[in-house]
């Protein structure tokens, strides 16, 4: 017996509406469903506190795509009469993603003064060199890590991990002979992408 909506017309007619609205309709379930069950997933599968890619973390966590990649090379930075921080790092390790933030404070205060050289990992040739100019020399197999060169490009700080500002500002602080932190007046942190007017070379 035909669908009753399509009884006006002849049988087998009726017959091919009745199952073309029925496929129609099963569709039209099919595709509810699947936006239903779409709607549920989660819109980021990484974060701050995972060890998931997602992107570059200085752009994502620290607000300052500027960092990377850097304005010299190391090789140039070791070269010129100022300090540099190089910084080993991966996208994704949920430590480097906290300490980005971290090294983009430290740029508000140091970056005019100082060559931030911050390098992924992946970007280093494999094996062990020999050549001090090589940043690999320095990288002792542990993200994230921190080598701080003075101005005659001679390691002042070695250490690997999410360390905090002021364990850096404190290695600053002594390269430019600056107050210590308990003597000075605080510095107000600015935001990260604000050009730093605290310290100027001479």
């Amino acid at each position: 017996m035909a669908f009753s909506r399509f009884r006006w017309l002849p049988a087998h007619l009726s017959r091919w509406c009745a199952g073309r609205f029925v496929w129609s309709l099963a569709l039209s379930l099919l595709i509810v469903l699947s936006s239903l069950t779409w709607m549920h997933t989660p819109a980021a599968i990484a974060g701050l506190n995972d060890d998931r890619f997602d992107g570059d973390i200085f752009a994502l966590y620290a607000g300052n795509g500027s960092l990377v990649p850097p304005k010299i090379t190391f090789q140039e930075a070791l070269k010129r009469p100022s300090p540099t921080l190089l910084v080993f790092y991966v996208d994704d390790s949920s430590d480097c993603k906290s300490y980005a933030t971290v090294l983009s404070q430290l740029q508000a205060f140091y970056g005019r003064v100082t060559d931030f050289i911050l390098l992924r990992v992946d970007s280093l040739p494999q094996g062990k060199t020999n050549d001090k100019t090589a940043p690999g020399y320095y990288y002792k197999g542990v993200v994230p890590q921190t080598v701080i060169f003075d101005e005659t490009g001679k390691v002042i700080f070695n250490q690997a991990g999410d360390l905090a500002f002021e364990q850096v500002d404190d290695v600053f602080r002594q390269v430019f002979d600056l107050l210590p932190r308990a003597e000075s007046v605080e510095l107000k942190r600015r935001p990260v992408n604000e050009i730093n007017t605290e310290l100027v070379k001479s």
